[in-house]
Parts: structure tokens; C-alpha cells; sequence
């Protein structure tokens, strides 16, 4: 597999809106900063189209809703 077929992020949710939208996810681990990192390949180099498509997704707003809630629920 070719180093410019994988598309590496490290965000939960875009990786997850990745798999939604038929992507492979070839390796997750933690790298040595401690940072979670999905790895997936890309065959057609649609990760980053992909990606940018999450901005204006519903899953998008989903996420924010569930990121408002959790600052609600640690703040108090």
C-alpha cells in the first residue's frame, strides 16, 4: 500500500464520518505525543474532500450538540 493512499487524521468524529462514507480503517493507535490517530486508506484520494464534506454534514451538528452537552455536564 502506497504512503499516498492513506488519509491520517486524528479526529474522532471525521474518522468516524470516514467509515460512513466507505472508508477503510487500515490502523488507530496512539502516537508517542498522545494523540489518537486513524489511518485509512484511500484509494481515490477522497479523505480530504471527504473531511471538508463533515464541516456541513449533519453528523457536523450532531457532534457539536454532543460536545455542548459534555462541557455542560463536566462544568457543573
Amino acid at each position: 500500500m502506497n504512503q499516498n493512499n492513506i488519509y491520517k487524521t486524528s479526529d474522532l468524529s471525521i474518522a468516524a464520518f470516514l467509515m460512513m462514507k466507505g472508508l477503510k480503517l487500515i490502523n488507530a493507535f496512539r502516537s508517542s505525543n498522545g494523540q489518537f490517530m486513524f489511518e485509512f486508506d484511500d484509494p481515490d484520494g477522497k479523505g480530504v474532500q471527504y473531511a471538508i464534506e463533515f464541516t456541513g454534514s449533519e453528523c457536523a451538528v450532531y457532534d457539536n450538540h454532543v460536545r455542548n452537552l459534555k462541557k455542560i455536564l463536566y462544568r457543573n
